[in-house]
């Protein structure tokens, strides 16, 4: 652990004349910055069925308008943790809401969905930029209770914003056009940069600056690249055998195998590798991408897989709704908005009681009661998702859902962190921000495949049992799954009858996809038994300073 630096007397600006004011304004900046990463995911989740229309893309692509995004940002979160360590926190993560706002322009303006998905990708790398960096400023900044606030101000936002997102993106969307709701960036990032650089205090870890580990960033890359692709695209071209060939121009995949079982191999070999690579940096004293001996702190191993198995059932369901509110219940974008934003008021009540409740009974019991929540609730919308469901039936599961992801974010990473030395915070912030964006890929690609396939197998044996031709069925059901439930909309004009079967299909697809993620909600409340919170305790007795704290400079 590296002491801490006081600042140079000559460097000092008015604003340290109130340096407690100064840290919770920066705080909001902060804070602001995660919603303009989460808004812009969420928004972007309620557009989907006007991009389809406006774009005409397929299913999978759909996935991929999200999935380029997390999957960027997930791969790139441990370079840019370790390089906001070496650089500095502040001009990382101001750095990144300036490429995430360029790239948002792109966005705007993209006339193709090959254009919109490349315009994707550029954001993931702004977000990942800016995530770990506000993290481990906060980290940095706060210490004893002041940090159990901080987090939790962090964390709700979060949780606030998952739902917030959707009806800004609704009424952008119905109003003008979906292009809006990447275009609203553009001032959000420019006021953010602005309230940054006059805010938000600069702080970097001197002692661990050193070379960035290429390869080893390289390595993790490959592994999560393969890893999601494989998910995504093997219902296209099957989990064992060919059955659609992978084409590239005028390259065609070759032999009787799918690329799935390759992809996923090179999944397995890209990680092994790059443990090995990393252990051997490691014993070898040279920098490396993550410092596995992080992992043998408790808290911040157990809190990081919870951490990926919570993400995964939490942002995975949220793929699905918008899509089932809009093309079976023929919600707009702005009514889905509305639906959705029983989430933003169940995190906005989560925060108030995890504020006066997190002391009592500490973080740790708060993000199992967190997590508890969020299985009833999702677990519900199940039960209740049919052709014909009200509004009113899914707004209150909507709320304790809400309540649980407003709960579980903003305290689950206050518990991976507890433990781990300020001056490592960016590395760790990165390790368990990969593990929450990981997590959050693999379920908008495992829920995604359950949701299109439950609703393509289902919807093709349905049609085929009220006598349809077994080739018009399968026509029928490539037409409503490649739509994302688009095309229920033109059968309702041709075949009313075709329509109320695929709309039950559709919908026993969204129950399939939201147990799913009940269950590995399931998984993610399990993970947590083994965590012990042992050091909020001292933090919270501790005399103010008492923790270690970063090297802070203007």
């Amino acid at each position: 652990m590296s002491p801490a630096h006081p600042m140079d007397p000559t460097t000092r600006s008015e604003h340290d004349e109130h340096p407690d004011r100064r840290r919770w304004v920066g705080l909001v900046v902060i804070s602001v910055a995660v919603s303009l990463i989460i808004v812009d995911s969420t928004i972007v989740n309620v557009a989907v069925p006007s991009i389809v229309r406006d774009l005409d893309i397929g299913s999978t692509a759909v996935q991929w308008v999200q999935e380029s995004y997390t999957l960027v940002f997930a791969a790139l979160l441990l370079v840019f943790g370790s390089l906001a360590d070496r650089l500095g926190r502040r001009l990382l993560m101001v750095s990144g809401v300036a490429v995430f706002a360029a790239a948002s322009v792109l966005a705007a303006l993209a006339p193709t969905g090959e254009l919109l998905v490349l315009a994707r990708i550029v954001q993931g790398v702004g977000g990942a930029m800016v995530l770990p960096t506000t993290l481990s400023l906060v980290n940095a900044n706060f210490t004893g209770r002041e940090r159990g606030i901080a987090f939790a101000v962090w964390g709700s936002t979060i949780g606030g914003m998952v739902a917030v997102g959707p009806l800004l993106g609704g009424w952008l969307t119905t109003s003008f056009s979906w292009r809006w709701a990447f275009g609203i960036n553009i001032p959000l990032g420019v006021a953010i940069v602005v309230c940054a650089i006059l805010f938000v205090r600069e702080s970097r870890d001197a002692v661990h600056a050193g070379r960035i580990d290429v390869v080893g960033a390289v390595l993790s890359v490959v592994t999560s690249a393969s890893l999601v692709f494989g998910l995504i695209e093997g219902r296209t071209y099957g989990w064992w055998t060919n059955a659609e060939r992978l084409r590239i121009g005028d390259w065609s995949w070759p032999g009787p195998l799918s690329p799935i079982p390759y992809a996923f191999a090179l999944t397995v070999v890209a990680g092994v590798l790059f443990v090995l690579w990393t252990l051997r940096r490691q014993r070898a004293g040279r920098s490396t991408l993550i410092a596995l001996d992080l992992f043998g702190i408790a808290s911040f191993r157990g809190g990081s897989v919870a951490a990926l198995i919570v993400s995964l059932g939490e942002f995975g369901i949220i793929l699905s709704l918008p899509l089932w509110l809009q093309n079976v219940l023929g919600y707009s974008a702005l009514q889905t908005g509305f639906v959705l934003l029983a989430l933003a008021v169940g995190s906005f009540v989560a925060s108030g009681f995890a504020a006066t409740a997190g002391q009592r009974i500490g973080a740790l019991r708060i993000v199992r009661l967190g997590i508890g929540a969020e299985i009833v609730g999702v677990a519900a919308v199940g039960f209740v998702v049919s052709s014909s469901t009200p509004w009113w039936a899914i707004v209150p599961c909507l709320f304790v859902y809400g309540f649980g992801v407003g709960l579980a974010t903003a305290q689950l990473t206050g518990v991976v962190l507890q433990d781990v030395p300020v001056e490592r915070s960016g590395e760790a912030s990165g390790a368990q921000s990969t593990a929450r964006q990981i997590g959050s890929a693999l379920g908008i690609a495992v829920l995604g495949t359950v949701l299109f396939t439950s609703t393509n197998t289902l919807l093709e044996h349905r049609l085929e049992d009220a006598g349809t031709p077994s080739a018009t069925a399968t026509q029928v059901a490539d037409a409503v799954v490649t739509s994302s439930g688009g095309a229920i909309a033109g059968l309702r004009e041709q075949d009313p009858s075709a329509a109320d079967v695929a709309a039950g299909a559709f919908s026993d697809g969204t129950r399939a996809a939201a147990w799913s993620a009940a269950g590995f909600l399931v998984l993610g409340l399990a993970a947590t038994l083994r965590l012990r919170s042992r050091r909020e305790d001292v933090d919270a007795t501790a005399p103010d300073g008492a923790s270690a704290t970063a090297v802070a400079t203007d």
